[in-house]
């Protein structure tokens, strides 16, 4: 699911279900930081690094610990860029080279409506205006739930190059859904306008994070690349 929706220079590795976690092993330091962790955080934290270890192989890099950082962002070895995601019976971590893209940022959700009032804390009155005309032309996506999946892979491509909180209410997000989604489900592009000021790459401000985002196998997927100028 990710890696279609990723471009050529990066790569991906996913599992569905916890069976990556069987006989997939960790670092000291990784083990260090579940010792008190219950068996379900352990299982996503495992299985998750399986496929981090997995597609650091696919770009030739020796497997090494993933360590979480400020904010919990993963630490990356030296010349890496990436991004992990978890939710109920999905695990999948992507990377690229640090020449080959500026960050990135991958978020999975369960295709379905989100919890009530959480909607109202993340959107903006503009999204929750395109949102209801999607819901109209569309009703078969869960657009409330694409939008939040669509915030965090945002903030997940944003964090790496400021440092900085982003709040939902700062990034204005447009879902644009591929005439007759072609494929395995539902599926589009996303463009996310930053309200506070971007990061700077190369000495230029970058105003808006482009992506893209799919539905299938019950769940949503949503990808932000940034690109260097």
């Amino acid at each position: 699911m990710m890696e279609e929706l990723l471009p050529e220079s990066a790569v991906a590795v996913e599992s569905y279900g916890d069976d990556w976690a069987e006989g997939a092993s960790l670092y000291p330091e990784e083990q260090a930081l579940l010792t008190r962790a219950v068996q379900k955080r352990r299982r996503e934290f495992t299985a998750v690094r399986a496929c981090a270890r997995r597609a650091m192989e696919k770009l030739g890099v020796p497997p090494a610990p993933v360590l979480p950082g400020e904010r919990g962002a993963p630490q990356w070895p030296a010349g890496l860029i990436g991004s992990m995601t978890h939710c109920d019976g999905y695990r999948a971590a992507a990377l690229a080279r640090a020449t080959d893209l500026a960050s990135l940022g991958i978020d999975a959700e369960p295709h379905q409506p989100l919890p009530e009032g959480v909607l109202e804390a993340v959107a903006l009155p503009a999204e929750t205006g395109r949102l209801d005309r999607l819901a109209a032309e569309h009703p078969a996506v869960h657009w409330d739930r694409l939008l939040f999946s669509a915030k965090e892979s945002v903030y997940k491509a944003w964090f790496p190059l400021t440092g900085k909180w982003l709040d939902f209410s700062e990034a204005d997000i447009d879902l644009l859904p591929h005439p007759g989604s072609p494929g395995q489900g539902p599926s589009g592009r996303l463009r996310a306008r930053l309200l506070v000021p971007g990061p700077l790459l190369d000495g230029r401000r970058v105003e808006v994070f482009d992506g893209r985002w799919t539905v299938q196998r019950g769940l949503v997927g949503t990808v932000v690349t940034v690109p260097h100028p």
